[in-house]
């Protein structure tokens, strides 16, 4: 995996049951992830062990902080720490980067 050139919306793609994912790089906490979403799929409310960044591939989501709900379109980034309950909602087929440090 290492020293390769990955295609970021060629590596996973939502399926018919959930969500799908996957881990490119971890170390104990940390880890690098693309998760696919579905139009109007949920990941419901949960909580991060680390500080995290969500930078949008494609389609679009929000993100629901207690009263505050934030739209991201392709190409955005929205960063948040741990332990900040949070759920995702996909307005599109999605998929993005998941950053946990």
């Amino acid at each position: 995996m290492y020293y390769n050139v990955l295609k970021a919306d060629g590596i996973v793609d939502a399926s018919e049951q959930k969500f799908e994912r996957k881990v490119l790089l971890e170390d104990g906490e940390s880890n690098l992830t693309i998760v696919a979403l579905k139009e109007k799929e949920i990941i419901d409310t949960h909580t991060s062990t680390c500080n995290a960044a969500v930078y949008l591939i494609e389609g679009e989501i929000e993100l629901h902080f207690d009263a505050e709900k934030f739209l991201l379109e392709k190409g955005d980034i929205l960063m948040f720490k741990k332990d900040d309950e949070h759920k995702v909602v996909a307005l599109k087929n999605s998929k993005f980067l998941l950053v946990k440090i």
